[in-house]
């Protein structure tokens, strides 16, 4: 017996159901208290302006490396696609410790264009949040069944999870491109 096939029998897999769960509850929990929040008052340590601009570089990041991502497992280069992987998963951790900051510490920023615009950014802004909140637990089951080596599996949820990922991290940073003039 080779020593792969010896490995691949004795591999257990492990069950990320119940940290898949309690981390979408937190992340999508806090994120939700913290945008019923004011923010704290007089904070004047630097621009806070500045979260914001990192969040879109964060999301951008994001959005280059799940194109990486994409490109490598079409060409059946599983370890470059892991890689990319994993550096969104760490921009996207990146993104999430900037943003809660922000929301932390500012005031929550009005929307100030009109008529096309507003009703544009507001449709942007809505399925931002609501694919963003569902994106939690889709990337960390995709992750887990590949490392589960659960592949066909992985394929069914990452081809639902990669298109919904990219346009969570496309439209954050439209999102930023149509506030950042009213900060």
């Amino acid at each position: 017996m080779m020593k792969n096939e010896k490995s691949a029998k004795t591999f257990k897999k492990r069950n990320y159901k119940p940290w898949i769960i309690a981390l979408s509850v937190i992340l999508i929990g806090a994120i939700g208290v913290l945008s019923g929040m004011r923010g704290v008052k007089d904070f004047d340590a630097f621009d806070l302006t500045i979260l914001p601009l990192m969040n879109a570089i964060f999301n951008s990041f994001t959005f280059v490396f799940l194109v990486c991502a994409l490109i490598a497992i079409l060409k059946r280069n599983i370890t470059v696609h892991r890689r990319f992987i994993y550096a969104a998963f760490v921009t996207t951790f990146l993104f999430l410790i900037t943003y809660v900051s922000y929301h932390y510490l500012a005031p929550s920023t009005p929307y100030g264009g009109e008529g096309f615009m507003a009703g544009f950014y507001y449709f942007i802004l809505i399925t931002h949040i609501i694919l963003a909140a569902a994106i939690v637990p889709l990337a960390l089951t995709s992750v887990a069944r590949a490392w589960n080596m659960e592949n066909e599996r992985h394929k069914k949820i990452a081809r639902w999870t990669m298109p919904i990922w990219l346009y969570v991290s496309f439209t954050g940073v439209l999102v930023y491109i149509l506030i950042s003039p009213y900060y």
